[in-house]
């Protein structure tokens, strides 16, 4: 999908409530990503499923966006959960253990039915969502 058909930033007064339609998806709220940059977090309509890790990520670039970070999968949970399949989601996170350590062999995952965030295998098959992020500018 080329990004010529999307604007390179919005601003705040431009973003429509909550769940309503935006650049081709649906507005699923406002983050603030690790890099400082306030974007808005927009669903994209496909739904993937019986996917591995890595076959998730190139689909959710194949639709024209990304897999969700943690926080993203959280607040398509809070804001949009009504357009969500009620089963697990991978995020683009690799798993990270209680001690810290990074699990190169397992992925978050945000289970839709209650929100709820938990790793697994790689290979393991889920279902996937596309997000696209839009910077948001003054």
């Amino acid at each position: 999908m080329s990004s010529a058909l999307f604007p390179t930033a919005l601003t705040l007064a431009a973003l429509p409530a909550l769940a309503a339609p935006l650049e081709g998806g649906t507005f699923a709220g406002v983050i603030t990503q690790q890099d400082g940059q306030h974007v808005a977090v927009v669903l994209l309509p496909a739904q993937g499923e019986d996917l591995a890790w890595q076959a998730a990520k190139d689909w959710a670039a194949e639709q024209g966006g990304q897999l969700p970070t943690r926080p993203m999968a959280a607040l398509l949970f809070a804001n949009v959960k009504a357009q969500l399949r009620e089963r697990w989601h991978w995020t683009d996170e690799t798993f990270v253990d209680e001690d810290d350590e990074e699990d190169a062999s397992s992925a978050w995952y945000c289970g839709f039915s209650y929100g709820t965030q938990y790793g697994t295998h790689k290979s393991s098959e889920g279902c996937a969502v596309a997000v696209r992020c839009i910077p948001l500018s003054a």
